[in-house]
């Protein structure tokens, strides 16, 4: 480690040679790839703005979450879950999995450091990452540090939802009450007794409005753009169990057609209850455009009841109140916008054309895995924790195929070097 700044200044850098890949982000998808590095004896580094692994799932995700999909398809690369955790895996136990998984594997990320850029040295071939340490304090004073990594390979583990999306809303600053975004909603506890509008209606705003009628909360569910609702399971079979068998023997378009007829079976007319379908299939929309069908665990009988009350798309703010694209007016305490997530790649990877503008690599599944350059991503698929996995076995298998040769070559080197200073 070389010092390249005087030690009396508040803000220090350092630079270091990776041996190995970095990884950005230990989240579920750098936690998979680190491990199966691991076992190709593979060296590497992980970092991690946060303090913690898998923070968005620590920290930003509310009390009663669950995982929507069985936990045959999402458990990680080398470990499946244990035997005694349910279908659907709570908020707890899946951290609780992660943790047991970066111990078993002896993963140990370098926590409270954000990358502010990448960029690809052409002329060295290789990479250099500048990061931020965060949290160091000298003589009783905040110290920043700053790190350059040089590295062969950068993987990219930041995945789908690294920053909430907030929408601009007009007067949402003269509303006067109080305004969230669903990843600082932790449970309808406060929200006792009050009227809370809950802006999206995908499966966080769904769930949201279902946690704020179990506390006696009075949610509005604002349905701006069309939605598909699909039951959780069909007949005690997972819906997503079922589109996977289906999709090994039939096109996407079919499969789509056969879920939505079990689906109208199950759950009825939808658009009775103010929630109208898009025109492509489930399947087909989240390929193409990431939408993910809200798999519906009670709040559709809520809002049959009226005990959660479905509006159309917002119009403005004032104080204390929301006016609708309709005209209606309705008078809420509180506002939780449940508006999604966003990839935030961005903002610090530089000069490469691997991402599009949303974030997400060009090229599409399976085959946004490897860019230019030792550059690779993960957790990227529109696919899940599913998606993480085959990502994250690729990854390992392309870079610990490079890793032997270069060992190999390496070895040979240093033979050839010490049998001719033996003669020497």
């Amino acid at each position: 480690m070389a010092h390249l700044s005087d030690d009396n200044d508040l803000f220090k850098q350092t630079c270091k040679w990776v041996h190995g890949p970095l990884i950005v982000g230990a989240g579920p998808s750098g936690l998979a790839v680190g491990a199966c590095l691991k076992e190709r004896g593979v060296p590497f580094v992980i970092l991690e703005r946060s303090d913690c692994i898998a923070s968005l799932w620590q920290k930003r995700t509310y009390d009663r979450l669950k995982l929507h999909l069985p936990k045959q398809f999402c458990q990680l690369p080398k470990l499946p879950f244990p035997d005694d955790f349910p279908e659907y895996p709570s908020k707890k136990q899946f951290v609780d999995y992660l943790e047991s998984y970066a111990k078993i594997f002896e993963l140990n990320p370098q926590f409270n450091e954000t990358v502010r850029s990448a960029r690809h040295d052409e002329t060295a071939g290789m990479w250099r990452v500048r990061t931020v340490v965060s949290g160091s304090r000298t003589a009783g004073r905040n110290t920043e540090v700053e790190v350059e990594y040089i590295c062969h390979w950068l993987v990219v583990a930041t995945g789908e939802n690294a920053e909430s999306v907030v929408p601009e809303v007009e007067g949402l600053e003269e509303f006067g009450g109080r305004i969230i975004h669903a990843c600082d909603y932790r449970s309808g506890e406060a929200y006792r007794g009050k009227q809370v509008l809950v802006v999206g209606c995908g499966n966080s705003g769904m769930e949201v409005c279902l946690d704020l009628c179990h506390h006696k909360a009075f949610p509005t569910m604002v349905v701006r753009d069309s939605v598909h609702v699909l039951p959780r399971e069909v007949l005690g079979k997972p819906m997503f169990e079922l589109a996977v068998s289906l999709m090994k023997w039939l096109p996407i378009w079919l499969t789509d057609r056969i879920l939505l007829a079990l689906s109208w079976m199950i759950l009825g007319d939808i658009k009775e209850d103010g929630l109208k379908r898009p025109s492509e299939g489930p399947l087909q929309l989240k390929n193409t455009q990431g939408k993910t069908p809200v798999l519906d665990i009670g709040a559709l009988e809520k809002i049959r009841s009226g005990a959660i009350k479905v509006v159309p798309g917002i119009k403005r703010f004032s104080h204390g109140r929301v006016e609708l694209v309709d005209g209606r007016v309705v008078y809420v305490d509180s506002v939780i916008l449940a508006t999604g997530y966003r990839s935030n790649v961005l903002s610090w990877l530089q000069g490469s054309d691997f991402f599009s503008k949303d974030g997400f690599p060009k090229e599409p599944f399976p085959n946004g895995w490897k860019g230019k350059s030792g550059l690779y991503a993960v957790g990227f698929t529109r696919r899940g924790l599913s998606g993480v996995s085959l990502d994250a076995v690729r990854i390992a298998e392309d870079i610990g195929r490079v890793w032997k040769e270069e060992t190999k070559q390496a070895k040979h080197i240093i033979a050839c070097h010490r049998r001719c200073s033996s003669h020497i």
